[in-house]
């Protein structure tokens, strides 16, 4: 089975330690057919893909999952979503940045700035909608992540976020006290299979994290006789936005406002907000459009 484009949950078969890796592929290749964003904030627009599918794959729910970035860096806004069926998508906004930035002028603090992050849930169940604020910490994604399931859900946990422009992979690691494993009822032996796991998620390096195959990762990382492998779930992107919402967004205009714009510029063009896909009606697909959606309501694309 091929690893990519899924998040697989893990567990150590003695011990009550479980995890989840995912590796994006085609579905990151996706997400960013529209949207052209310099190297430093794809990375970190990566990261945050990554992070938001290992979340949701903590979870048991049914809507979706959105992992907000508000800061006071260069990029002031980055948001990802996922839903319970792992459907993702992510944007981001930034200040103007130079090809040519490099170190520390593109690293995380400059890229975040100070601000928050944001967990939301909002399930179809209301009572496990659930919203998680904490600040941006760290120099990394990966930490402020990690102080977040430590501020929320008083997890100890450990994660780690690698993305190219081809490649984004993910893994995250929580201790669960009380749950699972032969020695769960001794202190001494589940803080050491805690500190083996804490120290095996450290010696892991990007180069590594990235690559195709999670199993022989996680044999090396915990030995053969302690990992339990699950099949997991098929990660794709998929944008909220149609031709459809659009068409109902131009409905709700007016068909004298939509025809002085096609006079003007010979075609109708709205962009996603979200993932930047146009959608161009020329004058006879607003004719069409408004002969055949006199009565249709309006509609957000996003």
């Amino acid at each position: 089975m091929s690893e990519s484009d899924r998040v697989r949950r893990f567990t150590l078969e003695r011990h009550p330690i479980r995890g989840h890796a995912a590796r994006l592929t085609d579905s990151w290749l996706a997400l960013r057919e529209h949207l052209d964003y310099p190297p430093a904030v794809q990375q970190l627009l990566g990261e945050a893909v990554g992070a938001v599918v290992l979340l949701a794959a903590t979870l048991k729910f049914d809507g979706t999952l959105t992992l907000q970035l508000q800061g006071k860096g260069l990029v002031s806004l980055l948001v990802a979503q996922c839903t319970h069926d792992f459907k993702v998508r992510a944007m981001a906004h930034h200040q103007p940045i130079s090809l040519m930035d490099k170190g520390d002028e593109t690293g995380f603090r400059a890229l975040a700035g100070e601000g928050q992050i944001i967990v939301t849930v909002e399930a179809t169940d209301r009572a496990s909608s659930y919203q998680g604020v904490v600040p941006i910490t760290g120099d990394s994604l990966s930490e402020s992540l990690e102080a977040y399931f430590l501020q929320s859900e008083q997890l100890p946990t450990r994660v780690l976020l690698a993305a190219t422009a081809g490649v984004v992979s993910g893994m995250l690691v929580q201790r669960i006290p009380g749950e699972g494993g032969k020695q769960r009822d001794d202190p001494a032996a589940l803080e050491s299979a805690w500190m083996k796991a804490d120290h095996a998620m450290a010696a892991l390096t990007s180069g590594e994290l990235l690559e195709d195959d999670i199993e022989q990762r996680l044999v090396r990382m915990f030995g053969a006789d302690e990992v339990r492998m699950f099949g997991g779930h098929e990660v794709v992107f998929a944008c909220r936005c149609s031709r459809e919402r659009v068409a109902n967004v131009l409905r709700s205009l007016g068909v004298d406002e939509v025809r002085s714009v096609i006079a003007e510029q010979g075609t109708v063009t709205v962009t996603c907000e979200f993932c930047q896909k146009p959608y161009r009606f020329d004058a006879i697909d607003t004719e069409q459009l408004f002969a055949e959606g006199s009565t249709q309501g309006s509609s957000s694309i996003n």
